[in-house]
């Protein structure tokens, strides 16, 4: 997802948050954005895979319209 161009871009964050991150990029020896555009990409990522495929709910869907009653006999 990196991209050449860069934006510049203002928010406000926790200050103690903040404290963190910048602890933690001086102990690593990276730069505060870098750790920022390493988090931003892990959050899109994470968002992006807890929405089910739409294929995959659908063969989900079809597996209980055939198997329905059976999955509740199972359940019991």
């Amino acid at each position: 997802m990196p991209s050449s161009t860069r934006e510049k871009f203002a928010t406000q964050v926790d200050s103690e948050l903040l404290a963190a991150v910048r602890d933690l990029a001086r102990s690593e020896g990276r730069q505060l954005q870098a750790l920022m555009d390493e988090a931003l990409a892990d959050l899109i990522e994470k968002r992006r895979q807890a929405k089910p495929r739409a294929h995959v709910m659908a063969v989900y869907q079809a597996s209980h319209e055939k198997y329905g009653e059976l999955y509740k006999k199972l359940a019991k």
